[in-house]
């Protein structure tokens, strides 16, 4: 393998640890093993860097205006394609992804390095733009940075750092909307340009039909229709797959989550100077966060009604035999439920063997004299009391005229060596690719396989993976989620 560039300086030293992050998890994306994965990112990176210090050499002893560049972490990353593609010409495309294989060899992977008028609009926008901009910009929007990392990189006052971000938005559309202007197009497209313009502008102009029909079948018209949109989140996406193309969604994805683990426990750390976004989607979000905090406070209040004891059942009272006051399924018992969080009668009543015309369990600990007329024998209607042993969280993230983006969360009670998840479509969808997961889809059943290295997850851990898809005419929310063959229920 290689050796790394040696940095000039601390400064550089520091920037070569931030990137290199950035560029083993591309790789590793596009790779069929960490051994390729870590040899495909050490060629890319000397490869970069290269690249990087020429055209800093050539801007000092130059004259006149710079030459158009990417910021570095983008710059590496187009490197590993580059690279993919030269194992690719030398034989070595055994050690990459197959599905990248077949996107080297088509016309999308000739869009990258063909004529410069016919390259996707935000490779082309992000180039022209002054480094320090376009740096601001991919990482807070694709490198999903806090506001306060990205203000001391790029030397801000964190105070202004958000104008700042807006400001370069703002650049960034003017850039990629002078391009697609410039973009060879035909009569059809041309008579869309102004239209386009003024639609992606206002956040509720809805999209007429015509102009929708359209981006359905034009490439280079969708690609600027989704960096002229400044607002709905949907720059990340664009940013990412102009720039990098295979495989952007799933490096942007990895970068999510890279992100959110740095600020601690899987979830963001709430910053002093705010967000990144705009205002719908902090809305959105604070409205999300309201309606889980009081689904808890309801859960809350129904298992403490649930545990108050009861008076005399009526039996009782008239001088009958008092009833067992002992739970169905005790803490001890086998079959009772497990000690999770008290769940809702739709998650309770998947159990085997209940008669029609015995109650169910009315929760965990309830004394079952509260709830049964005809007593049984102990632990015959155990059964029913027990939870399903994995929960399900499908979060649709973006969504297009005939595609859609989406991830798969799923909690385990118990641990596992190895695990498949699998569920239906309702209305034919198709997955096309998936990241940190294998895929298989026959009909509507889609299975994803854990990959080598997501294959143990601990006891109540949760596992997550991420799609492509495409759909026509309806994208309802799949169902019958299952682990190992077993139900999940879907939160």
């Amino acid at each position: 393998m290689p050796d790394l560039p040696t940095p000039k300086d601390a400064a550089e030293a520091a920037l070569f640890s931030e990137c290199w992050d950035a560029v083993l998890s591309y790789a590793d994306l596009c790779t069929s093993g960490s051994t390729a994965a870590n040899q495909l990112a050490r060629e890319a990176f000397a490869l970069g860097i290269r690249e990087a210090r020429a055209a800093e050499d050539g801007t000092r002893h130059g004259a006149g205006r710079r030459a158009s560049r990417l910021p570095r972490i983008p710059l590496l990353l187009t490197a590993v394609r580059t690279t993919a593609a030269a194992w690719e010409a030398q034989g070595q495309g055994h050690k990459l992804d197959p599905d990248l294989r077949l996107w080297l060899n088509s016309g999308k992977a000739a869009r990258y390095t063909g004529p410069p008028l016919r390259r996707p609009i935000a490779l082309r926008g992000l180039r022209d733009m002054q480094e320090p901009d376009a740096a601001l910009l991919w990482l807070a929007e694709v490198e999903a940075l806090p506001p306060r990392a990205v203000a001391r990189r790029q030397g801000l006052d964190p105070a202004a750092a958000m104008e700042e971000l807006n400001q370069v938005r703002g650049l960034f559309r003017d850039r990629c909307h002078r391009n697609h202007l410039d973009t060879p197009m035909d009569a059809e497209c041309r008579s869309y340009v102004r239209l386009l313009d003024a639609v992606t502008r206002s956040p509720v102009a809805e999209t007429p039909e015509d102009l929708s029909r359209h981006l359905a079948t034009c490439v280079e018209c969708a690609e600027a229709a989704a960096c002229l949109r400044l607002h709905g989140g949907g720059l990340p996406a664009a940013l990412a797959q102009g720039v990098i193309g295979w495989g952007g969604l799933a490096y942007l994805e990895r970068r999510r989550r890279a992100a959110e683990v740095r600020m601690g426990a899987g979830r963001p750390a709430p910053d002093p100077d705010g967000e990144w976004g705009d205002p719908a989607a902090t809305k959105a979000r604070t409205l999300r966060n309201g309606l889980l905090v009081a689904a808890v406070l309801v859960s809350a209040l129904a298992l403490a009604v649930s545990l108050m004891p009861f008076g005399e059942s009526d039996d009782a009272a008239q001088g009958g035999t008092p009833t067992d006051s002992t739970p169905v399924a005790g803490p001890g018992s086998p079959a009772g439920p497990s000690a999770g969080p008290a769940t809702s009668p739709s998650s309770t009543d998947t159990g085997t063997g209940t008669p029609s015309g015995s109650p169910k369990p009315s929760g965990r600990g309830t004394p079952s004299a509260t709830t049964r007329t005809d007593p049984e024998p102990q632990g015959t209607s155990s059964s029913t009391a027990r939870t399903a042993a994995c929960e399900v969280a499908y979060d649709l993230v973006n969504q297009w005229p005939d595609g859609f983006q989406a991830t798969v969360t799923v909690t385990t009670a118990e641990a596992l060596d190895s695990w498949r998840v699998g569920w239906s479509f309702r209305d034919g969808q198709r997955v096309d690719q998936m990241w940190d997961a294998a895929v298989a889809q026959d009909g509507s059943r889609v299975t994803a396989s854990a990959a080598d290295y997501n294959k143990d997850v601990p006891a109540d851990g949760s596992l997550s993976f991420g799609f492509l898809a495409s759909w026509q005419n309806k994208n309802t929310a799949p169902y019958a989620f299952s682990l190992n063959g077993e139900a999940c229920t879907l939160s």
